[in-house]
């Protein structure tokens, strides 16, 4: 069987990032409570954005770890499967916005419309 690309996450693994910076380890859990808590936006609403966003970063213990917890606020597939398609749009818009760079270091761009 093949090695899976991606470790598994374990305990112990956890626990020797904590070892080796635990005062910066303990910010990044205080810092991920306080994102994810209740506020201006519920709890699922944040998670599907995680979900989204994970994707763009192509994170697979985030995918993995978002959706569970987006699923356990109550998300349902379609929502869950609509944030995925959000990312993949706006990731998919960054590019072709982006290509005015390429147009314009081409010499696509009329030098008179470079700067409007």
């Amino acid at each position: 069987m093949a090695q899976p690309f991606y470790p598994q996450p374990t305990p112990e693994l956890s626990e020797r990032r904590k070892a080796l910076a635990p005062e910066i380890h303990s910010a990044f859990e205080a810092f991920s409570r306080a994102v994810f808590a209740e506020g201006a936006l519920a709890e699922k609403t944040k998670q599907l954005i995680a979900v989204a966003v994970a994707h763009v970063t192509q994170c697979p213990y985030c995918i993995d770890g978002h959706t569970r917890l987006a699923r356990r606020k109550g998300a349902s597939a379609e929502e869950l499967m609509e944030a995925i398609w959000v990312a993949a749009e706006m990731r998919a818009g960054g590019a072709y916005a982006h290509s005015t760079l390429a147009l314009h270091a081409s010499g696509e761009v009329p030098a008179h419309e470079q700067h409007r």
